[in-house]
């Protein structure tokens, strides 16, 4: 895949910085590339839920970012993404010292990528 704004990578990391919801749970972006975003965030007892686990709410926040992202980074200068659907599967209790999320847009499309 080719990112039709070649500034795509700067577009995206400047975006993210805006984003106060991955600033309080201390995400980061390891890696910005055309339809591939990562997205990592410590492990913080602030964002775990009863069992002592990180919320489903906080990871799939993470993951609904990293799939923003690696759509936006095909997208043109001027263009905006907003989610419109998306499921996520939890395999296994958010347990570690780090998440990491990776967004890859697997079909690019005008108005919605999957």
């Amino acid at each position: 895949m080719t990112a039709l704004d070649p500034q795509a990578e700067a577009r995206c990391r400047a975006s993210f910085a805006r984003q106060q919801a991955m600033v309080t749970i201390g995400a980061t972006v390891e890696t910005v590339k055309a339809g591939e975003v990562a997205l990592a965030m410590p492990f913080s007892e602030r964002f775990t839920q009863q069992h002592g686990f990180i919320h489903a709410g906080i990871v799939t926040m993470l993951c609904d970012t990293a799939c923003g992202f690696a759509a936006l980074s095909l997208m043109p200068e001027d263009a905006a993404v907003l989610t419109t659907e998306f499921k996520v599967n939890l395999l296994s209790p958010a347990k570690g010292e780090r998440f990491i999320a990776h967004g890859r847009v697997v079909r690019p499309g005008k108005k919605l990528m999957v």
